[in-house]
C-alpha cells in the first residue's frame, strides 16, 4: 500500500493576475509539503502531470519545477496522457514507492489552459489530442467527438438530455460549497436546456470550462511516513487501459470500454468485488455532462446506471456520492491537475477533512477517481481506501 502522506491544490479559475504555472506549482507543492510532514530533502522523486507544452511553453518541466521547489537529487519525470495525465501522474508515483525505487513522491499537476491562449486556439489544439490526422486536421472538435459517443449511449441506454442537464445541475450546485472551484453556480435544469447549442446534444452549460490550476500529492511508503501521518489513507488499487483512438473503429462508440478495464484492474488490485455495493463515493471524470453517466457505468457503480441516477442515488446524500468536488463542470479541469484534484478529494473525504458542506457525515472506506484522455481512449483509475478499512 503507497499512503497519501500530503496533500495540496490551488483555486481552479481563468488568472488575469499575471501568475503563471510554476507560480501555482509551487503554492501546490508547498502546502502539500506542509501537510505531509515530510522534508523537502527527504522527497526521492518528482512527478510532473502537463499535458501540452502549447500552453505552458515550457519544455522539461519536471526539471524546471524541481528547481524551484528547492530539490536536489530526485528522480524527476513528466507523465502525459491527456486528459487522464494527472491520474497517470499520480500510479507513476504508486509505482515507485511500490517498487522501492523511492520511499517519498512528490506528484504535481498542472494547466494553463484558460488564460493563456485564445478560446478558438485551444479548440483547435485538443482536436489534436484526438487522432491529428482523421480528427484534428479535419476541424473537428472534442465537444463534437464526445456528442458522437454521448448519442450511441443515448440509443443503448434510453438517456436523455434531461438525464444530462441533471448531471450538470448537480455537479455546479457541489461546486457553490468549494472554495476552490471555477464555475459554482446555481442553476435548473431548463436553464442547461436553454442554453446555445454547441454539438447535439450537448449545450455550453453541458460542458466543463477551461482552467488554470494546480494540484499536488505527496506519496510514501508506510515506513516513510511520520507518525501524524501513519493513519493517512492509502492507494490500494491502480489500473490503466486503452482503447481504440477513433470512434468509428469500437464496437460501441458510446461504451467506455477501456475505462471498463482499467477499473477491474484497479478493482482487482484493491480486492474489490462489487464496486456498486463497497465504494462509498467517487470523483469521474466530467468533462461533459453525459461522459459523467457513461463513466459510472464503466466503473461498474450500478448495473442500471440511468435508473439509479434519476432516483438520485448519486446525488450528495445517496448512497454513493459522485463528484462532491463539483467535477470538471463545477470545480474546473486544468487538464494535468485534473486527475490529482480528484485523488486529493478523495483522500480528504476518507480523512473527514473536505470543504465544510460537503464531507461526508460518514467518511466513506473506499472511493475511487477515474479519468481519462480522448473520448474513454486512455483509462486510468485509482482506488483508495480508509487506514481501517
Amino acid at each position: 500500500m503507497v499512503l497519501v502522506a500530503g496533500t495540496g491544490m490551488t483555486a481552479f479559475n481563468r488568472r488575469k493576475d499575471g501568475s503563471g504555472f510554476r507560480d501555482w506549482a509551487r503554492e501546490a507543492f508547498e502546502t502539500t509539503l506542509e501537510t505531509s510532514g515530510i522534508d523537502r530533502d527527504d522527497l526521492d522523486a518528482l512527478v510532473v502531470a502537463s499535458e501540452s507544452d502549447f500552453f505552458s511553453l515550457q519544455l522539461n518541466p519536471s526539471s524546471v519545477l524541481a528547481d524551484d521547489f528547492g530539490l536536489k537529487d530526485a528522480a524527476c519525470h513528466r507523465v502525459e496522457g491527456g486528459g487522464a495525465s494527472g491520474q497517470l501522474a499520480v500510479h507513476a508515483g504508486v509505482s515507485m514507492v511500490l517498487s522501492g525505487l523511492a520511499g517519498s513522491v512528490a506528484v504535481v499537476g498542472f494547466e494553463p489552459s484558460a488564460s493563456f491562449l485564445d478560446t478558438k486556439t485551444v479548440t483547435a489544439l485538443y482536436g489534436f489530442s484526438f487522432d491529428a490526422w482523421t480528427d484534428g486536421m479535419t476541424g473537428i472538435s472534442a465537444t463534437a467527438l464526445y456528442a458522437l459517443s454521448a448519442k450511441a449511449f443515448m440509443r443503448r441506454t434510453g438517456a436523455s438530455t434531461s438525464d444530462f442537464a441533471a448531471v450538470a445541475v448537480q455537479n455546479r450546485a457541489n461546486a457553490c460549497r468549494n472554495p476552490n472551484a471555477h464555475l459554482p453556480l446555481e442553476t435548473s435544469e431548463r436553464d442547461v436546456l436553454d442554453s446555445p447549442m454547441v454539438s447535439d446534444p450537448y449545450r455550453r452549460l453541458d460542458c466543463s470550462p477551461l482552467s488554470d490550476g494546480a494540484a499536488a500529492i505527496i506519496l510514501c511508503a508506510p515506513e516513510k511516513a511520520p507518525a501524524s501521518r501513519r493513519a493517512a489513507p492509502r492507494i490500494v488499487g491502480i489500473g490503466a487501459a486503452n482503447d481504440r483512438v477513433r470512434l468509428g473503429d469500437r464496437p460501441d462508440p458510446g461504451s467506455f470500454d477501456a475505462k471498463k478495464c482499467a477499473a477491474k484492474k484497479a478493482y482487482r488490485m484493491a480486492d474489490v468485488s462489487r464496486p456498486d455495493s463497497q465504494i462509498g463515493i467517487a470523483e469521474v471524470y466530467d468533462a461533459y455532462s453525459g461522459a459523467q453517466l457513461q463513466a459510472i457505468e464503466a466503473l461498474g457503480l450500478s448495473d442500471d446506471v440511468i435508473g439509479a441516477h434519476r432516483n438520485r442515488l448519486f446525488a450528495p446524500a445517496g448512497p454513493l456520492p459522485i463528484n462532491l468536488s463539483g467535477g470538471l463542470l463545477g470545480q474546473g479541469a486544468p487538464v494535468g491537475a485534473t486527475g490529482i484534484a480528484q485523488v486529493i478529494a478523495c483522500s480528504r473525504q476518507i480523512e473527514g477533512t473536505y470543504h465544510e458542506g460537503l464531507q461526508l457525515a460518514q467518511p466513506p472506506r473506499l472511493a475511487v477517481a477515474d479519468t481519462h484522455g480522448g473520448v474513454g481512449t486512455t483509462c486510468a483509475v485509482t482506488v483508495l481506501k480508509s487506514a481501517d478499512a
